[in-house]
């Protein structure tokens, strides 16, 4: 229901032992077989578990990184959701230090800035599943709940971004006066707002209604439209438009 995570922390130093010299020939052949099949057969080709040797090769150079990989995926579930871990959760899985917490963060840096460019300046009734798409990239694997606002000019066109608040598992704070507020500031026609639901279940709760109706009354006293309140699950959303609540 729409409080502050952690933030991501950059580390000096990774805490994983790499032996002096050259890798095992068994590691060459494995890493130059799996690096065969992704470049030949695409994400497709791979599991979660083999996508993210493919990561941590860069970051463990001279290394079996299987058994950390499937350590990784055993530990948050999927590839997504241990790109989406904080640093600090990753770190407390063994063979995890610096080197490693870096990269994955990069990754989901990387993943995030793709497909943020997808729906940035673009008209959003047409870009629809782009928006869900990239709601679903940046939220869904979350563990905590985030609650961002995207602002709309007068033409429908996504002009800005941006995360108001994080929270707990369950809650995030939101201020109706603010969003408002920032919406002004941007000279913004019109705003989506949009929360996730760490638990996979985008079904709203009756606060996550009564949030809604207290912006969209705020922001109608200025002229500004609350389009619709997306809740973000793990693979699903729901779409307060489309259930009537807005």
């Amino acid at each position: 229901m729409p409080h502050f995570a952690e933030a991501p922390s950059l580390f000096e130093h990774d805490e994983t032992p790499i032996p002096v010299g050259k890798a095992p020939s068994y590691i060459k052949d494995h890493r130059k077989r799996l690096r065969e099949r992704f470049l030949n057969g695409g994400a497709s080709a791979v599991p979660d578990y083999e996508l993210l040797e493919l990561v941590l090769f860069r970051a463990i150079p001279r290394q079996d990184v299987k058994p950390l990989a499937r350590a990784l995926i055993d530990q948050f579930g999927d590839f997504n959701r241990v790109l989406a871990a904080a640093p600090s959760a990753l770190r407390k899985v063994n063979g995890v230090g610096d080197a490693v917490a870096l990269e994955l963060k990069i990754v989901e840096a990387a993943a995030h800035r793709l497909a943020r460019s997808k729906v940035m300046k673009r008209h959003v009734i047409s870009s629809w599943q782009s928006l869900i798409d990239y709601c679903h990239t940046v939220m869904a694997h979350r563990d905590t709940e985030q609650f961002r606002v995207l602002f709309l000019d007068t033409k429908n066109v996504l002009i800005a971004d941006e995360e108001q608040a994080q929270g707990t598992v369950d809650h995030v704070p939101v201020y109706p006066r603010e969003v408002v507020k920032r919406a002004l500031e941007l000279n913004a026609a019109s705003i989506l707002l949009v929360h996730n639901h760490p638990s996979g279940d985008p079904t709203p709760s009756q606060s996550d209604i009564e949030m809604t109706n207290l912006i969209a009354n705020a922001a109608q006293a200025l002229n500004i439209t609350v389009h619709d309140h997306l809740i973000i699950g793990k693979s699903a959303e729901l779409s307060f438009r489309a259930e009537g609540l807005l």
